[in-house]
């Protein structure tokens, strides 16, 4: 709770020179990119409703929430107190306040129960404003969202839970799905022995007599994503071959399914949300998908976590920067404000740069989704750009953080400060739905497998051809790179991370106000950027980028 009236007269001094409490943020008014942004990418039919959110979102209450779910992480209680195998998992009730503001806002739902044009993009926003106070409860939001394309590949299994999973309310009870008023979905592909090498797993699914869909699986899941959820797709080898299955909580029959779950993960961060190992013994499961197609029947929902990784880790970005903003602008030292101070200054604006950088490219990613069913350049775009995306916005996000973090000095690195939750939360979009190594070769995959992917790149740089000569040098080395085919798996990163800001770069060239983007360009896509933060260029207009970025 935040403390009322605190004494800043005490016995042997007065406290002076301290910013003062932030209170509520409006995460959508206060955002001028975010705003921006929704009306270019074709979301701005449902700004009413991101503005309705942004408030929601931004409450103090709400960081409140965030901050105790973290505090009173989740529990496992995987025996009843007779001995049997209950396999429940227990959260402080600010987790399932936060849940059910996520779920009664659609964050999880909105694209498919509005499809049309910038319906992805508004999730995009959406998920971007809960990302700021709390990113745990965006796991299980993640997952529901994403396996929706699996599940209307299998109308048999999808008419049962599609309904249930993008109804608008929030039921965490431990019952059967057919007794909720909705439905959460997780999900465990992972294994000891090959944790993204998905086809070294060893769980077998065995069909049952007089069935083509039903079977009962057996095997050990090494990371299962919010093992609290009301069912799963995993992977298992059939006599087919690696094939996916939806494993629900509870049989058909009402009886508790074989979901044994063995612990809970003690991460870094991410601490409000349960991770698990899982032993499947007899488990039964339903198949989604072809028989040995797992591979390809998920696919379409790792994309769809990947973006929501692009989303969040924009987010977190986002809300360090604001908090360092408020710090900077009350705190002095010298006789100078913090944020009046030449290189300070200098940090702010560069940290500024990143965020806003990170959720142009997000957006125009979301509005590559949108248009993908019609359009093959915009499919290939969503394809690619979501790795590319998904490798470098969550790559930069620690060290964004971080230094957003020393911007408080140390009153940002106490535990009172969100700023420690966001950094320890910040890793886990780097590693978790392919580490960056996975996503570079993702990357690379996309090149040669789809022949628009490519172009689809190279029309966007070309669009904001002439705009600024930092980006026009950088593009023409983006080429030189790619008609190389030498050693192309070795040099996957740079190729990456060199595709990356020249997107960026060109998405602020062509929307973001001059001072930006050619302060991005001159830094990022110049001869002489190390990475870090601080070292822009003596004539950039810092007055503008902090303006900009500053809440109003």
């Amino acid at each position: 709770m935040i403390p009322l009236k605190p004494l800043a007269n005490l016995f042997t001094h007065d406290v002076t020179n301290m910013p003062p409490l932030m209170g509520d943020q409006d995460l959508w008014h206060d955002d001028t990119a975010l705003r921006e942004g929704i009306a270019r990418e074709g979301a701005d039919w449902a700004k009413d409703k991101l503005a309705a959110f942004g408030k929601i979102a931004g409450a103090a209450e709400t960081f409140e929430k965030a901050d105790a779910a973290n505090r009173h992480g989740p529990e496992l209680r995987a025996f009843d107190r007779h001995g049997m195998r209950i396999n429940q998992v227990e959260f402080h009730p600010a987790y399932h306040d936060l849940m059910t503001i996520a779920i009664e806002n659609e964050v999880p739902s909105f694209a498919w129960n509005h499809p049309q044009p910038g319906a992805q993009v508004t999730h995009a926003a959406l998920t971007y404003m809960l990302s700021q106070p709390e990113g745990g409860v965006l796991c299980p939001m993640a997952m529901t969202y994403s396996v929706i394309p699996a599940l209307r590949g299998t109308p048999s299994v999808g008419d049962e839970w599609i309904h249930r999973l993008l109804t608008p309310s929030y039921d965490g009870r431990d019952i059967p799905v057919d007794e909720k008023s909705g439905a959460t979905m997780g999900m465990f592909m992972t294994e000891k022995q090959g944790g993204s090498d998905v086809r070294s797993n060893t769980t077998r699914a065995i069909a049952l007599a007089g069935s083509d869909t039903e079977y009962l699986l057996t095997g050990h899941k090494f990371f299962c994503s919010a093992p609290m959820c009301d069912a799963f797709l995993t992977l298992a080898y059939t006599d087919v071959g690696l094939s996916c299955f939806l494993v629900p909580r509870w049989r058909p029959d009402g009886e508790r399914n074989n979901l044994s779950i063995q612990r809970l993960k003690d991460k870094l961060g991410n601490r409000s949300n349960a991770s698990s190992e899982m032993e499947l013994h007899d488990t039964w499961g339903v198949m989604l998908g072809g028989d040995g197609r797992g591979v390809a029947t998920i696919l379409e929902m790792v994309q769809g976590n990947r973006f929501y990784c692009c989303a969040s880790s924009a987010a977190m970005m986002r809300q360090g920067l604001v908090q360092a903003l408020h710090h900077t602008t009350h705190r002095a030292a010298f006789q100078k404000k913090l944020i009046q101070q030449p290189l300070m200054r200098n940090v702010l604006a560069d940290l500024a740069l990143e965020a806003e950088a990170a959720l142009a490219l997000t957006l125009r990613i979301g509005r590559a989704m949108d248009e993908a069913a019609r359009d093959e350049s915009a499919a290939a775009l969503a394809r690619i750009g979501t790795a590319v995306g998904k490798y470098w916005i969550c790559k930069r996000a620690p060290g964004h953080t971080y230094e957003a973090m020393e911007c408080h000095g140390g009153p940002g690195y106490v535990e009172e400060s969100i700023m420690p939750r966001l950094y320890r939360e910040a890793p886990v979009n780097s590693i978790w739905e392919g580490s960056g190594n996975i996503m570079c070769l993702d990357v690379l995959r996309a090149m040669f497998r789809e022949k628009a992917a490519v172009p689809a790149i190279l029309a966007e740089l070309d669009a904001a051809r002439g705009a600024n000569a930092n980006l026009d040098a950088a593009t023409e080395r983006l080429k030189d790179e790619l008609a190389d085919q030498a050693d192309l798996e070795l040099r996957a990163r740079s190729i990456t991370e060199l595709m990356a800001i020249t997107l960026q770069g060109a998405l602020l060239a062509r929307h973001a106000p001059g001072a930006m983007a050619d302060a991005f360009c001159a830094s990022r896509l110049g001869a002489r950027w190390s990475g870090a933060y601080g070292t822009l260029p003596p004539d950039v207009d810092f007055d503008a980028i902090i303006a900009r970025a500053s809440p109003a």
